[in-house]
């Protein structure tokens, strides 16, 4: 009996012990838990607001140097790269069905002067009359679409960028040249829609290329495309390039940037700002009466180490956490060090 009480003392020393030792243990887990951080107040800060776009160019003007009627190319009197002015031939088409209507319209112009003549003196009926009259200015007509047609001017001054056919080939309706306007040049540029009420026609804007590191070259928005795209929130610039000097060219790739006035907005340090593995979600964490809150934000513009954020979750006066914040889930104890 006396061994039996002995037995049952030790049980519970035993269980004393062990009860005390996994109350230490909870403790130590629960202070695990506690991250340390430092936070920071947020603050409006006043920003000059800039976009930085890029683009490639375009020729303000390029056109398909094509004739409206088939037959054989006689001549093409340009090769490419040659510079052409507003007028000057570029392709000569075989000639026979223009020359036969030059000879139709010639004899009609004689027979339309006795029918002046003969109308005058009451020879003729009116109906006889306005029938010449209309086969004449028909033919007129018809003579100044083979004149177009046959010899074949340039529209605008430019450069030969393309040649599709030589001499006595056949033409059968792919371009014979391509015309390039180079002295103005046009670049379209898609601008989120968040920027559309301060995009005005013919504001300023500057352009730099990667090749010409040293220059800035000028343009301006020549015209605001009314619509947003559904599919990625932006909408979409005309920009006209003065280009007189010739450096830059079609095809260039070049980044745009446009001035958009100042703004006050949420400035927080770049290292705040987390990013959702495997998607381009952006977060920040902020101290909500020592819990850790994740805040979804939209990066803005960026200046050195400080990134614009946007969020209608934030504002100002929030304790954002700065430091300790990548250890963080939503909902985790925080302790904020000084």
């Amino acid at each position: 009996m006396k061994k039996l009480k002995n037995i049952i003392a030790i049980a519970c020393v035993a269980c004393f012990f062990a009860g005390c030792g996994n109350s230490s243990t909870e403790t130590t887990t629960e202070e695990v838990r506690v991250a340390q951080v430092q936070t920071q107040r947020l603050e409006k800060m006043t920003i000059a607001r800039v976009l930085d776009l890029s683009t490639t160019l375009q020729g303000y003007e390029t056109v398909n140097v094509a004739p409206s009627i088939s037959g054989r190319i006689e001549h093409i009197f340009v090769e490419v790269g040659d510079n052409v002015s507003k007028g000057q031939m570029l392709v000569r088409m075989d000639q026979n069905q223009y020359n036969t209507t030059k000879l139709t319209y010639t004899n009609l112009g004689v027979e339309m002067a006795r029918m002046e003549a003969l109308k005058e003196s009451g020879s003729i009926s009116q109906q006889t009359y306005d029938q010449t009259k209309l086969s004449y200015d028909q033919t007129k007509e018809n003579l100044d679409f083979l004149e177009r047609n046959t010899f074949v001017r340039a529209q605008f001054d430019g450069v030969i960028s393309a040649k599709n056919y030589e001499d006595g080939e056949l033409y059968g309706g792919q371009a014979v040249l391509v015309l390039t306007q180079l002295n103005t040049l046009k670049a379209l540029v898609n601008i989120p829609e968040s920027y559309f009420p301060n995009v005005k026609t013919g504001m300023a804007v500057k352009l730099c290329s990667d090749i010409y590191p040293d220059k800035n070259f000028s343009a301006s928005v020549e015209i605001i495309y009314p619509t947003i795209d559904a599919s990625t929130h932006t909408f979409q610039v005309k920009l006209r390039i003065p280009n007189a000097k010739r450096l830059l060219r079609p095809g260039m790739y070049v980044h745009t940037t446009m001035e958009m006035g100042e703004a006050t907005t949420l400035m927080v340090p770049y290292q705040s700002v987390l990013k959702l593995i495997g998607a381009n979600d952006r977060y920040v964490f902020v101290n909500q009466n020592g819990v850790a809150k994740r805040v979804p934000v939209v990066l803005g513009q960026r200046f050195d180490e400080k990134i614009e954020v946007i969020s209608e979750d934030l504002k100002e006066g929030d304790e954002l956490i700065t430091v300790g914040q990548a250890k963080l889930v939503d909902g985790s104890k925080i302790n904020v060090v000084k």
